[in-house]
């Protein structure tokens, strides 16, 4: 997981309000529901210290928030009378929550989204294409695109010597029209950074799509026969396809980066336990954390508020190394700031799934003799 979105608020300093909370409105009385539970959590903020300022941004951003149809939550992290990033949870979180202190609490943001994918999805007839792209963190991006040849399209019986020749040319249509829908993909597929192709629709269609994309994107390519562009047609089963393809994606991630940790590990060279990752992340040497999210943790770092790796477990370790107003905060608000400011990336695993010593371990860029002494 790519955490560079992040970055903006650690530009900000703290102390930070960040809220969590189910914004669903489903029925006449919901928008006083939804106030209600943030007033409950604007009490409990207020008995945290949190600013008025701050507090009235975050109910601006709640009341003004548009309705949206269905489940879904809001994250809202502010600061200093303003809300610096407000993101759509796509359910509600599963209790209401809110945190203040020096650094914004991402963790929760983080284990809902889950691992991202950068992904196409293409829904094709004869005629040309309906194309979606979502890279990570990013606004879903559409374009309709519509082939260049409009006729003839269809197959027809017309008889005598013309037959063949007219089925022909049908057959080119599709075939040029195919071409443009590729061409669209494959740019909007670069444009994004997508991992996956999901084509459904049409089933003659679909299939000279796929004729018609570089090998390249072959390989990344899942196809079906749901979907269809007619109007008022069901969207779910090809919907199912694209999450499940997605998924399987980000199951790949999980386990290389699984696989790369149990390889360096057994050469003595991966990090393990919360004091030597931070470490590591300290000489910017993490390429990937891997982490068992635990939101019942206690467990708690130092940090130098203007610094993401001048982090470590203890305090005096930051103050010999010339680090002022140094504070304790959450140790994984703390590693989320370090792993975001160092370039590293974040892959949230089970219980189990990885031989972790207390529930952290890191893939390192590189290791050298101080590390192997560590």
């Amino acid at each position: 997981m790519n955490l560079s979105f992040l970055r903006p608020l650690y530009d900000r300093p703290g102390p930070w309000v960040s809220v969590y909370l189910d914004a669903t409105r489903s029925n006449e009385n919901a928008d006083h529901e939804v106030q209600l539970r943030w007033q409950a959590l604007r009490e409990e903020l207020t008995g945290h210290g949190a600013d008025p300022a701050t507090l009235d941004a975050v109910g601006a951003a709640v009341e003004q928030h548009p309705y949206q149809p269905g489940q879904y939550g809001l994250a809202i992290f502010a600061t200093a009378g303003e809300v610096a990033m407000l993101e759509i949870l796509s359910a509600p979180p599963a209790a209401d929550e809110a945190h203040h202190g020096p650094l914004p609490h991402a963790m929760p943001l983080l284990a809902q989204r889950g691992e991202e994918v950068p992904y196409v999805r293409v829904l094709a007839d004869r005629t040309g294409a309906d194309v979606e792209g979502m890279s990570v963190g990013g606004a879903p991006r559409r374009r309709t695109v519509t082939g260049s040849e409009t006729f003839p399209l269809r197959k027809v019986h017309p008889g005598g010597w013309s037959h063949r020749h007219y089925q022909m040319a049908v057959e080119e249509a599709w075939k040029r029209n195919a071409s443009d829908v590729a061409a669209a993909a494959v740019d909007l597929a670069e444009a994004v950074g997508a991992e996956v192709i999901v084509v459904g629709g049409d089933v003659r269609a679909v299939q000279t799509f796929t004729d018609r994309l570089p090998r390249r994107w072959q390989e990344r390519l899942v196809s079906t026969d749901a979907g269809s562009r007619h109007a008022g047609a069901d969207e779910a089963a090809l919907d199912d396809v694209t999450i499940q393809a997605i998924a399987e994606v980000a199951e790949r991630h999980v386990r290389e980066a699984v696989d790369r940790y149990g390889a360096q590990r057994g050469a003595d060279g991966a990090g393990t336990g919360l004091a030597d990752v931070v470490t590591r992340l300290q000489r910017g040497q993490v390429d990937t954390v891997l982490l068992v999210d635990d939101p019942s943790s206690t467990d708690m770092l130092w940090i130098a508020p203007d610094d993401p790796t001048l982090v470590a477990v203890d305090e005096s370790l930051l103050r010999e190394s010339g680090a002022r107003d140094v504070q304790r905060v959450r140790a994984d608000a703390a590693l989320v700031r370090a792993i975001a400011g160092t370039g590293a990336n974040l892959v949230l695993v089970g219980p189990g799934e990885a031989a972790l010593e207390h529930g952290i371990g890191a893939v390192l860029r590189y290791a050298d003799a101080s590390t192997a002494a560590s």
